[in-house]
C-alpha cells in the first residue's frame, strides 16, 4: 500500500538531507563572518581572526545545498511528474510571500535613510546630505545603471513572451540580453563604489566615550556624520547589488534551462518566478535611484571635484 499512488494532487516530499546540511552551512557561515569581521580577536588560539576560510566553508556548503536541492525539486517536477497544478499554485504563492519579505527587508534600508535624511537634527547632523560628504551625480553612473536595469526588464519580458508563444530562440536571446545587462549593471557599480568620496566607516572622525545621556552625546559628536551617510548609502545600495548579481546566476540557471528545453508554453515556473525576481529589483532600484541619488544629492560642484 505504500507504493500505490496517491489519489490526491499534493506531493509528500520524500526524506531529504539538504535542510540539515543548508542549515549547518548557514551556521557556519555566520560564525565564519564573526571570525572574519573581528580581526583582533583571537577566538580560542585557532588563527582564523580576521580570515575568511570559515565563512568560505559555510558559502561553499551552501551552494552545494542549493544546487542539490533544486536539482530534486527539477527531477520531482520533470521525470517522476509530482508537481500537479495545485503544488505548482503553492510554488507561485511561496514565490509571492518570499518578495514581499524582500520589500520588508528594503523597507528598513529606506527608513534607516529617511530617518537621517529627513530629522537630521536628531541624529546630530545640521543637514542632509553631511556637511563634507561629496555625493555622487545622479546624473551620470546612477542614471547609466538605471537605463541598463530598464531595459534589462524588457528583455526578460521578451524572454518570457517567448516562452509562451514557443519560440526557443527568442528566449534565448532574451535571456542572454538580460544576463550581460545584470553583469553590466554590477560591473558600473562596483566601478563607482571604487571612485567614491565617502566610505563605510567613521572616515578618520575621532571617537569619543559614550556617556549615559543622550544629548550630551550628540553634542560631544558622538558618531561620525560621514558614517551615517556612508552606511546607509552602502547597506541599501549594497544589499540591491547582492539581489542583483542572485538575480543574474538566477536568469543563468533559466538561461541553461530553456538550452535544455526545459521549459514549455503550458509549464515554465522557474522562469516566471526569475522573472518576477527580476523585475522586484527593477523597482527598488527605482526607488533607490529616486530617494538616494537624485532626493538626496548634495553640491554638485563638491561631487564633480572629488570624483
Amino acid at each position: 500500500m505504500a507504493h500505490d499512488e496517491p489519489h490526491h494532487d499534493y506531493h509528500l516530499v520524500d526524506p531529504s538531507p539538504w535542510p540539515i546540511i543548508g542549515s549547518v552551512g548557514a551556521f557556519v557561515m555566520m560564525i565564519g563572518a564573526v571570525f572574519w569581521m573581528h580581526e583582533n580577536y583571537d577566538f580560542f588560539s585557532l588563527g582564523v581572526a580576521g580570515t575568511p576560510w570559515v565563512f568560505a566553508v559555510g558559502f561553499v556548503l551552501v551552494l552545494y545545498t542549493m544546487a542539490g536541492w533544486w536539482r530534486d525539486i527539477l527531477k520531482e517536477g520533470m521525470v517522476q511528474g509530482k508537481h500537479k497544478p495545485v503544488v505548482a499554485l503553492g510554488f507561485r504563492y511561496g514565490m509571492i510571500l518570499f518578495i514581499a519579505s524582500e520589500v520588508m527587508f528594503f523597507f528598513a534600508w529606506f527608513w534607516a535613510y529617511f530617518n537621517s535624511a529627513i530629522f537630521p537634527s536628531d541624529v546630530g547632523i545640521g543637514s542632509w546630505p553631511p556637511e563634507g560628504i561629496a555625493t555622487f551625480d545622479p546624473w551620470h553612473l546612477p542614471l547609466l545603471n538605471t537605463l541598463i536595469l530598464l531595459t534589462s526588464g524588457t528583455t526578460v519580458t521578451w524572454a518570457h513572451h517567448a516562452i509562451l508563444t514557443g519560440d526557443r530562440k527568442g528566449a534565448v536571446n532574451g535571456l542572454l540580453l538580460t544576463v550581460i545587462l545584470g553583469l553590466l549593471f554590477s560591473c558600473v557599480q562596483a566601478y563607482e563604489y571604487s571612485h567614491a568620496a565617502f566610505t563605510f566607516g567613521f572616515n578618520g572622525a575621532e571617537l569619543v566615550p559614550l556617556t549615559g545621556d543622550a544629548h550630551a552625546n550628540l553634542a560631544a559628536g558622538v558618531g561620525d556624520m560621514g558614517a551615517i551617510y556612508g552606511s546607509t548609502f552602502f547597506l541599501a545600495t549594497g544589499f540591491h547589488g547582492l539581489h542583483v548579481i542572485i538575480g543574474t546566476i538566477f536568469l543563468i540557471v533559466c538561461l541553461l534551462r530553456v538550452l535544455k528545453g526545459h521549459f514549455t508554453p503550458q509549464a515554465h515556473f522557474g522562469f516566471e518566478a526569475a522573472a518576477w525576481y527580476w523585475h522586484f529589483v527593477d523597482v527598488v532600484w527605482l526607488f533607490l535611484f529616486a530617494a538616494i541619488y537624485v532626493w538626496g544629492a548634495g553640491d554638485m560642484a563638491a561631487a564633480a571635484a572629488a570624483h
